[in-house]
């Protein structure tokens, strides 16, 4: 029986975050020193003293949550994970908890993709919708059906957990699918306070300068294998992670599909590193008798 770590994407973020690490940990205030470095400005600061709205700019969510993350991840003593995935963002700290990114390279990545997501929501108006209630396949019919009659882009983008399917899209695209789950007989189709519609091809100006980033970056082998989002299975093969991490920003997270893939190749206990418990709760959805605690 094998020891999955997983690790939180956008929106787990808190004000305060990391300021009890950074205040009793040597290790970890060496670590955001160095993440302050990297970014060219004191993140630290905003992450303890910044208010909700400082920490829901991108630029400031993805690396703070990322450096979260692997704080929580590096004070588990003796962590030896049997396979890592992340949720969207997440995904660089499991790549980081597997070897395959050093910490400065991750972040410096994360920062990019940050920026570049922030360009690209600017660029095109959009947004994104949690669908609660409905069947993954009858909001994937309904998204279809959207863009086929309407030209506007709707597309499935976080499959969390079964009856939890969040959307993605241009901003007509997403009203006009919102109506149309709610008639379907969903109990809420709620639009997001996210400034775009990540995971969907309106982020194809941001995998462009992803895609020349990760390119340029070292890659190593890991030590285990990564469920990644768009695959939603175990991979070791570092060219086929590095291209499946530049494919996740324009494809949805298969969160659900990788959850049972984890456990399907015998996971049984499951370890969250990082702010909030998200992903606890979700991975107690999909596989109910799944040991699952968390570290923040």
């Amino acid at each position: 029986m094998k020891h999955a770590f997983v690790f939180p994407g956008q929106g787990s973020q808190f004000a305060g975050m990391g300021k009890e690490h950074y205040d009793n940990s040597a290790f970890a205030k060496k670590l955001f020193e160095q993440a302050n470095e990297v970014l060219g400005f004191r993140i630290s600061d905003i992450m303890f003293a910044g208010t909700d709205e400082d920490l829901k700019q991108t630029n400031v969510t993805q690396p703070a949550v990322f450096l979260h993350s692997i704080i929580a991840y590096r004070t588990i003593e003796s962590a030896s994970p049997d396979m890592v995935a992340g949720h969207s963002l997440g995904e660089f700290s499991a790549l980081v908890a597997n070897g395959t990114l050093s910490f400065d390279d991750a972040l410096k990545l994360v920062s990019i993709r940050a920026s570049a997501m922030q360009k690209a929501c600017e660029m095109n108006p959009s947004t994104m919708a949690a669908i609660l209630g409905l069947a993954d396949e009858k909001v994937e019919e309904i998204c279809s059906q959207v863009q086929t009659e309407t030209n506007e882009i709707v597309v499935p983008a976080n499959y969390n957990c079964p009856g939890q399917l969040v959307i993605s899209g241009s901003l007509k695209g997403i009203e006009i699918a919102c109506e149309k789950m709610k008639a379907a007989g969903a109990k809420r189709a709620l639009v997001l306070p996210v400034g775009g519609a990540f995971h969907s091809p309106l982020m194809a100006p941001a995998r462009a300068e992803l895609a020349a980033a990760i390119e340029s970056t070292k890659f190593h082998n890991p030590t285990c294998a990564v469920y990644q989002n768009v695959v939603a299975k175990g991979v070791m093969d570092k060219d086929e992670i590095k291209q499946n991490l530049i494919d996740q920003l324009t494809g949805a997270v298969r969160w659900t599909q990788s959850v049972t893939a984890m456990v399907q190749d015998g996971a049984y206990k499951f370890t969250e590193a990082g702010p909030g418990k998200v992903l606890s709760g979700l991975i107690s959805k999909i596989h109910k008798t799944a040991e699952v605690s968390n570290v923040s």
